[in-house]
């Protein structure tokens, strides 16, 4: 049964036994597993239920040790990684020779990222080696914001789950990878694309891939409660569509007053996106355990980390 345990030094033992973790981000939690042990990696994948052909993200301590795992670095990867590293930024590099296969999905690029959360970095700091971790979450589901998520899912396999509370952001990194040398963005995140394209220039965008994904995070359906969840710009219109219907909202910035909604969760009444992005998937968790027959969620504004919180919907509620 998951141990949810504030010890670095439990986790560093496990880590070295090649067992797979549970560990905080700012992002989200991940299934953490030295990069370097197919044991835990394969682990990784059985656990989520994850495609192999999927990419992993691979967390260094800093960008110093990059070129360890990456090589033929661009430039403009270079700038980015000055600009918001540690942070919720991934780069998607050559990889070197060292990095397994298995890690990459097969191909000869790698995700990379320096985590911004200081028990995180505490903990790769004590290891000899990087980790994979993608969210901890069986594959589709929605991603875990607290140490609770992540034993929920996953009691019965993991021997521990790192806590190091709440996550600050709440959605995943923003991917980025590069052709030619210029950036393109494969998954949205908690970086906003304005705040790279103010780094780097204009970017190209590719973010969906449900045969061969260059970036995790590219499949159409993904995100998702088990809870049938529709997208709407106009909830109250749509509520109308089911009479007699145990119904959960999620919105932004304004409650709506209406009788045919059982519970309703309001992202951010100041009109904060970074804040609302942070909420997201604790409120989706919440409404997804009320067994609700459905749960609508009202679209966001379509810039900065607003354009985030709809690709995030609009996967989710995918059929």
């Amino acid at each position: 049964m998951s141990v949810i345990s504030s010890s670095i030094p439990k986790a560093v033992a496990l880590l070295n036994q090649e067992q797979t973790i549970g560990i905080p981000t700012e992002t989200v939690y991940g299934l953490a597993a030295n990069i370097y042990s197919s044991k835990a990696v394969e682990r990784i994948f059985s656990i989520k239920k994850r495609p192999f052909f999927n990419p992993l993200i691979v967390h260094i301590k800093s960008a110093t040790v990059l070129s360890e795992i990456a090589r033929d670095i661009p430039e403009k990867a270079n700038l980015l990684a000055k600009a918001f590293w540690p942070g919720p930024l991934t780069l998607v590099l050559k990889k070197q020779i060292s990095i397994p296969d298995l890690v990459t999905g097969g191909k000869d690029t790698v995700a990379i990222r320096v985590p911004n959360h200081p028990v995180a970095l505490a903990l790769l700091n004590q290891l000899a080696y990087p980790l994979a971790a993608p969210s901890a979450n069986p594959f589709g589901s929605l991603s875990p914001t607290t140490a609770i998520h992540v034993a929920d899912y996953f009691e019965e396999v993991l021997p521990m789950v790192l806590d190091g509370g709440a996550c600050q952001r709440g959605i995943e990194s923003t991917i980025i990878g590069f052709e030619n040398g210029e950036p393109i963005l494969y998954r949205l995140g908690s970086l906003a694309v304005e705040d790279i394209e103010a780094i780097v220039g204009v970017v190209k965008m590719i973010t969906h891939d449900d045969i061969a994904p260059a970036a995790p995070g590219m499949f159409s359906k993904h995100y998702a409660p088990s809870t049938t969840t529709f997208l709407t710009a106009d909830v109250t219109e749509k509520l109308k569509m089911f009479p007699n219907q145990k119904i959960g909202v999620l919105v932004f910035q304004k409650g709506i007053d209406d009788p045919k909604i059982a519970v309703q969760e309001i992202l951010s009444p100041t009109g904060n996106l970074a804040e609302a992005a942070s909420k997201l998937y604790a409120a989706l968790h919440r409404l997804d355990e009320l067994e609700l027959d459905f749960i609508i969620a009202e679209r966001f504004p379509d810039v900065g980390l607003g354009k985030t919180i709809n690709d995030r919907l609009e996967r989710a509620t995918k059929k």
